[in-house]
């Protein structure tokens, strides 16, 4: 059987996706699985930026075409706008992107602070973590924390302990890539608990199933953060199909991929559950700024439920 045939009729929100990097096949098959929104978090593109104006065209993409690009193929798009842990590390580019942050986090759309935290933990990386959590404290807005590929238990703890320091309640952040090592920690200190199913590096999904039968299905949500990686922007869907098949309740596999991150990210007052639940209407004639999601020759696809490919 198809993994579409046990989850048909069911949204799924994938809250961490960068669609940057995506192709628009990837938008099409996401909103065909179901996929009805996704946040996007700022991140580092694979190489460092080298000047304050590629991260000021970065953030300005997340909150116009990308958002756009994703409107095209029926898929509400948000963003979380911050200087991301790896690049925190280039001190003197750090300083600029901070003093124009808060030109863009405050925008429509923009649903947190993130993705931040630590890569290496280093004094720098610190630092601007301090700061950023400054910045959603100001702004009131949920934290969207990048938890550490490398000593990820301590890394995590002291994200917390950090965001703790500075005020912040627990219930306003999101703990990004836990794994079975941070989880516990996470949940019983009343944080948010992401879960990033990413091959290889971070959960799979059979692994993620036996997470959500012993911990339960509170507090916790999944995403993809498929990126130009080898990674699977069907993540969300195709562990939800995975769930149903280990029989995980249907009430149980709503909440970890969708409503909670609904829950969570409503908190910015920049997305509401009865937004997420209306059909998003489909006009691939538009424009953003003159540029179309269309090539010379293409019609608009107006409803994505034809089968016809002209």
């Amino acid at each position: 059987m198809d993994f579409m045939d046990s989850i048909r009729g069911m949204s799924f929100f994938d809250m961490h996706v960068h669609m940057t990097s995506r192709t628009t096949d990837d938008y099409q098959a996401m909103a065909d699985a179901g996929v009805v929104a996704l946040i996007e978090p700022a991140f580092w593109l694979g190489q460092p930026r080298t000047g304050v104006d590629s991260f000021r065209d970065y953030f300005a993409s997340l909150v116009g075409w990308e958002r756009f690009r994703a409107s095209q193929f029926g898929i509400r798009h948000y963003c979380t706008i911050g200087l991301n842990s790896k690049e925190a590390n280039q001190e003197e580019l750090a300083e600029q992107v901070m003093e124009i942050l808060p030109l863009f986090i405050y925008k429509e759309g923009v649903v947190g602070v993130g993705e931040i935290g630590f890569d290496d933990q280093t004094a720098a990386e610190d630092k601007y973590y301090r700061a950023q959590l400054e910045l959603a404290k100001e702004a009131n807005l949920p934290v969207q924390i990048h938890t550490p590929h490398r000593d990820k238990k301590q890394g995590t703890s002291r994200s917390m302990d950090i965001a703790l320091e500075h005020g912040l309640e627990p219930g306003m952040v999101i703990v990004d890539h836990n794994n079975e090592e941070t989880v516990r920690e996470v949940l019983d200190r009343g944080f948010w608990a992401g879960f990033t199913i990413y091959p290889f590096t971070k959960m799979g999904n059979e692994r993620m199933v036996e997470v959500v039968k012993q911990y339960g299905p509170e507090r916790i949500m999944i995403n993809s953060a498929a990126d130009w990686g080898i990674s699977d922007p069907l993540a969300v869907p195709k562990t939800a199909a995975l769930m149903k098949q280990r029989g995980i309740s249907d009430e149980a596999i709503r909440l970890v991929t969708f409503t909670n991150a609904v829950t969570a990210f409503a908190q910015s007052g920049q997305l509401s559950l009865d937004e997420l639940t209306q059909p998003m209407g489909i006009d691939q004639s538009q424009r953003f700024n003159g540029s179309s999601v269309l090539r010379g020759g293409q019609a608009p696809r107006v409803d994505k439920e034809s089968t016809i490919i002209k």
